[in-house]
């Protein structure tokens, strides 16, 4: 009996497994399925920019400038491979992704020669003369790029060709006067923290060899010939736009005015801080940028009105593809109005976008498209593969991306129902009030909730905080663009020669106090700004990752890989470095958590930048002049701060201080060089911090462990390696937590 019992309940529980695992779904099978169909609707072709952009990512991480002829061979030989293969779907796809890494590496690897320029080595004062290329008035001063023709007694070797300088007052001259100038120059700032924005980078690609302020005024003299048809062309426009922007300036007023003045020119100079503070703390900052709503607001201007104006002729509309002219208007328009504002990277960016997009009406395909904006990424990567690394590049595709996810899956719904561009008898009849009542509100918010989702990792990334209520501030933000900003721009640009474009820029104006008015509310809500620390580096590949996964692929099961990288990715986002010390690249300036845990800024020279982004990146809401450090103890020789058990940091101002600050402190930073025989444990001094740019220091309880923003062997055009003896150039690692600072034995690099 108690044997056929145990037989009885093997036998049901075998049973029960058997029905389980006939339930269980096969995953394989499932897989193969989701593959197919993302096959069938060509969707792994939106894989070939991801894989470029990982090129392009891999070129910018080498230490040193890498070897282009070894990416240009694989390129070949694994195109070559894919067409060989081309039958044999696994081996195809792979080699092309491959091929298309390649090509990415071998494009930023031109794009760095292409615009190689001589950058400046060390601070100098010079005087220059060259021709004003481009010119930003402000309320107090102006900030001009000058293209130097003429570098006084520089090198001619070293002489950077443009250089960007600030006045302190407005200078009487414009683009295209040549003029003469006495300046002091520095080469363009590296990182003030580990892995922090780095302008050296972007300047280089820019052309933007030096930077700087005037010792004088800046005086127009006849220039020694003329300039170049480019430099002419672009010199009318910047004119063009400075007049325009000054106007619009004028007649609306405050801040207001600024903020038209940028969404109609570009040129966002006049605005001030508070204001910038409050459009950002609102997440509306992207309302004083071109961006690519914007763009596309004026292609679709530029091509519904050609197009009715063009079926006002029967004869027209029903003999002639008038879609296809007022597409190839739209594309002259989008282009004019890329020229007329400035023609900046993110700008160029829409632009693409948006010519591919009417690209695709002329040739009778579908517009609004992911594999659109996969050819839109392939020319950034092709023309300015350095831009992938950049915010505006980030934000602006991971939106484009959603939004156009979003009208894929409306159109799949449609699809199901029936003819997607006919009213299916089996969808619910909306009358107009329900449709612009409910069903566009609903539709906009969806819309905005997705965007935002996609770019969420990429705002916190770069600017450390969000506004949870940004699905407020943007679709009145969206609003104001398209009612107020755009069709104000056009319509007051083309009466502007007139004179009467005064009433356009007032109703301009009265779209931009109210979303001002709004953002002031939202500012004033509690947890309007959530301050977000430094990732890990590893986070952001991981979330953009997941925020591809979730837009290029159309079965659940694929789409479900977007989870282990927003998690992985989330993991790093909340684990990334709190440094305990931060040091200066150029060693004038330090801070130091203090016993509260906040950082504290210690230094005679006060750099408010370097202090916003250490702030910023600790997930501190505090103004950088509020984080000065009130108690340690500073005289003309420099500054002391303390440190856990006890220890010192002495930020050396005068080279006398060397002799006293080494016996007694434990850390000496300065932007001197010290002596041989200093007896700190560490010394961070102007020789040390030219090898290791920006350094944070973290305390693990025996010792501080060091991150450094560039590696000891790095050398690349925007950040050469320095130039000493070939003895002192290689530092060898010492062993984790060591506290040595000898050139031999330096502190460990965190990982």
């Amino acid at each position: 009996m108690k044997i056929g019992g145990q037989t009885g309940v093997l036998a049901g529980a075998a049973t029960g497994v058997a029905r389980a695992v006939a339930w269980a779904p096969n995953w394989r099978a499932l897989f193969s399925a989701a593959l197919a169909r993302e096959i069938e609707e060509r969707r792994l072709f939106l894989w070939i920019p991801v894989a470029a952009m990982a090129g392009v990512s891999l070129n910018m991480a080498a230490d040193r400038e890498p070897a282009l002829w070894l990416p240009a061979l694989l390129a070949l030989l694994t195109g070559g491979l894919a067409f060989a293969a081309r039958r044999r779907r696994l081996p195809f796809v792979m080699l092309v992704g491959a091929c298309a890494l390649c090509a990415g590496f071998l494009s930023t690897g031109l794009r760095t020669a292409r615009v190689a320029a001589p950058v400046l080595d060390h601070i100098r004062i010079v005087k220059l003369k060259g021709f004003v290329e481009e010119i930003d008035m402000r309320r107090v001063g102006a900030r001009l790029i000058l293209r130097v023709e003429d570098s006084g007694d520089m090198p001619a070797g070293a002489a950077p060709r443009r250089v960007r300088v600030t006045t302190r007052k407005a200078p009487d001259v414009a683009a295209g006067d040549y003029v003469a100038l006495t300046a002091r120059l520095l080469p363009p700032s590296h990182a003030s923290l580990p892995g922090g924005y780095d302008f050296a980078r972007d300047a280089y690609f820019a052309g933007i060899g030096a930077v700087g302020s005037t010792l004088g005024a800046v005086v127009a003299i006849p220039p020694p010939g003329n300039a170049s048809l480019t430099l002419r062309f672009g010199a009318a426009i910047d004119r063009a736009r400075n007049a325009l922007a000054a106007r619009v300036d004028a007649i609306i007023g405050g801040d207001e005015g600024a903020i038209a003045a940028a969404m109609v020119t570009g040129k966002r100079d006049f605005l001030s801080n508070d204001a910038k503070d409050l459009i950002r703390e609102a997440g509306i900052f992207h309302i004083i940028t071109i961006s690519g709503v914007q763009m596309t607001l004026v292609a679709g201007i530029f091509f519904w009105t050609t197009r009715r104006l063009l079926a006002l002729s029967p004869t027209l509309a029903l003999r002639y593809p008038i879609k296809k002219w007022a597409a190839a208007i739209a594309i002259l328009g989008a282009v004019a109005y890329d020229v007329c504002t400035g023609s900046r990277v993110g700008t160029e960016r829409a632009l693409i976008m948006t010519l591919i997009v009417l690209g695709a009406v002329i040739v009778d395909r579908r517009a609004l498209t992911m594999r659109n904006l996969g050819l839109a990424v392939l020319g950034v990567v092709a023309l300015e593969p350095e831009a992938i690394l950049g915010v505006s590049f980030q934000l602006s595709f991971a939106a484009v991306g959603a939004l156009v996810a979003v009208l894929e899956a409306r159109l799949a719904r449609l699809e199901k129902a029936g003819d997607p561009f006919i009213p299916s008898p089996r969808a619910p009849k909306r009358g107009p009030l329900m449709l612009h009542v409910i069903d566009k509100p609903v539709g906009l918010i969806v819309a905005t909730l997705c965007a935002t989702t996609a770019t969420a990792s990429f705002m916190a990334y770069h600017f450390h905080d969000l506004s949870p209520y940004v699905l407020i501030g943007n679709p009145l933000t969206l609003t104001v663009i398209e009612f107020f900003a755009v069709p104000g721009a056009l319509i007051g640009t083309a009466l502007y020669p007139l004179g009467l474009d005064a009433p356009v820029w007032l109703y301009v104006g009265a779209g931009i106090k109210f979303i001002l008015w709004v953002a002031r509310h939202i500012a004033d809500a509690p947890g309007s700004t959530l301050h977000v620390r430094a990732f890990a580096p590893y986070a952001l590949p991981f979330l953009s990752l997941a925020v591809v996964s979730a837009l290029i692929w159309r079965s659940w099961l694929l789409r479900a890989t977007a989870i282990p990288f927003a998690l992985i990715g989330m993991i790093g986002a909340v684990s990334g470095p709190r440094y305990d010390i931060i040091i200066a690249p150029g060693g004038e300036q330090a801070a130091l958590r203090d016993a509260e845990g906040r950082l504290a800024i210690i230094g005679k020279r006060f750099n408010a930048f370097a202090a916003e982004q250490w702030l910023s990146a600790d997930g501190d809401g505090r103004e950088a002049a509020d984080a000065r450090d009130q108690q340690s103890p500073c005289d003309r020789f420099g500054c002391v701060g303390a440190l856990p058990e006890g220890r010192s940091l002495a930020l050396v101002e005068d080279r006398m201080a060397f002799e006293e600050d080494c016996g007694r402190a434990d850390i000496i930073v300065s932007a001197l060089t010290a002596p041989a025989g200093c007896k700190a444990a560490e010394v961070f001094d102007e020789r040390r911090l030219a090898q290791t740019g920006a350094l944070g220091l973290v305390w693990d309880g025996a010792g501080f462990m060091l991150a450094s923003d560039r590696s000891l062997l790095e050398d690349r055009p925007w950040s050469p390696a320095p130039k000493q003896p070939r003895s002192d150039r290689i530092e060898r690692p010492g062993k984790s937590g060591s506290t040595r600072a000898d050139p031999a034995d330096p502190i460990p690099e965190a990982q």
